[in-house]
């Protein structure tokens, strides 16, 4: 019996065996055959979405080193599609899930920067044309905008992960209703899912892209 609307994101088991976070990959057992097949238009439609990311990628680091962002970009990608079917545990609602993948980069990021790139990591804690007045204030500012990051990332793909699916869960547990308001709520309801398929491409997108902002900055 769920006690709250959050106790649908619990993790559960089947016989004392916890495969919960096996989701993240059960996606790699439902490859079609026909994918290993070359070419076809699975292939060429995924060669398609990895050179345009690597283009836009490789625009924001000045470099051609865009291949862990795409798998990145793939990875959340999967598991937000997975957590859409019913279930499946949705392994991005979770902050554990967020950030572990948010706070390596973050502290390889800054491991990198502070031991290669001193001077320029000095150097962006201070906007250029700052006022003297304001100095303290802006490296004060800067620095706790650093250390949130990986927090923020986190927090911003879980979150939008969690909203979507709570509005259908309010939706699905309406309880007994009269045909019209049926009618209703299975249209909303396909809205929702509608909506939550972009936020799912949105949202691995976003995470990307900011990650790939983040190392460019070092």
């Amino acid at each position: 019996m769920m006690m709250n609307l959050f106790s649908t994101f619990d993790p559960s088991s089947i016989m004392n065996l916890s495969l919960n976070w096996m989701s993240t990959l059960i996606s790699l057992i439902m490859i079609p055959s026909l994918y290993w097949l070359i070419p076809n238009r699975l292939n060429l439609l995924l060669n398609k979405i990895f050179y345009t990311l690597h283009n836009e990628f490789k625009i924001l680091t000045k470099k051609n080193n865009t291949l862990i962002f795409i798998a990145l970009f793939f990875f959340i990608l999967i598991n937000n599609f997975m957590g859409l079917f019913p279930y499946i545990f949705t392994s991005t609602s979770h902050m554990v899930f967020t950030l572990s993948l948010a706070l390596p980069l973050w502290i390889s990021f800054m491991i990198y920067g502070w031991l290669i790139n001193t001077y320029h990591m000095f150097a962006h804690l201070m906007p250029q044309g700052t006022p003297p007045i304001l100095m303290p204030f802006m490296v004060c500012i800067e620095t706790i905008s650093n250390i949130i990051r990986p927090g923020t990332l986190a927090i911003r793909l879980s979150a939008n992960m969690i909203a979507g699916h709570l509005l259908m869960t309010l939706l699905g547990n309406t309880g007994p209703m009269v045909d019209f308001l049926i009618m209703m709520v299975i249209m909303i309801q396909i809205l929702l899912i509608t909506l939550e398929t972009a936020v799912a491409m949105i949202q691995s997108y976003v995470f990307a892209i900011l990650s790939t902002l983040y190392s460019s900055e070092v």
